[in-house]
C-alpha cells in the first residue's frame, strides 16, 4: 500500500470519529490548524527577509539587485554594439 493511500485511509477513519468531528467544530482548534498550515510560508518569508537584511547590512547586493544589474549591463552592451554598427555605416573609425 502506498503512503498516499495509507494516509487517505487513515484520514477517512479519523473523519468518521465523532471526537474528531467535535474537535473540527472547535474554532480555536481550526485556528491552530490554519496557523500550522501557514507556518512554512511564514518561515520562508522570514528567511528571505533576513537574507535581504543581512546582505544590506554587509553591503552586499541582493539577488534581485544582481539580476537587475545584469539586465542593465546587457542592455548597455547591446546599445554599444548598435552605436558601433551605426558609426561604421557612417564611415567612422574602425577601431572604435
Amino acid at each position: 500500500m502506498k503512503i498516499r493511500d495509507r494516509l487517505l485511509s487513515e484520514g477517512m477513519k479519523l473523519a468518521a470519529d465523532p471526537r474528531v468531528a467535535k474537535l473540527v467544530q472547535d474554532e480555536r482548534f481550526m485556528r491552530l490548524v490554519m496557523t500550522a498550515m501557514a507556518m512554512p510560508g511564514r518561515v520562508s518569508t522570514f528567511t528571505a527577509e533576513q537574507k535581504e537584511l543581512f546582505a544590506k547590512t554587509m553591503g552586499l547586493a541582493s539577488s534581485d539587485e544582481v539580476r537587475d544589474l545584469k539586465r542593465t549591463v546587457s542592455s548597455l552592451e547591446d546599445e554599444v554594439s548598435r552605436l558601433r554598427e551605426a558609426l561604421q555605416r557612417r564611415g567612422g573609425h574602425n577601431g572604435v
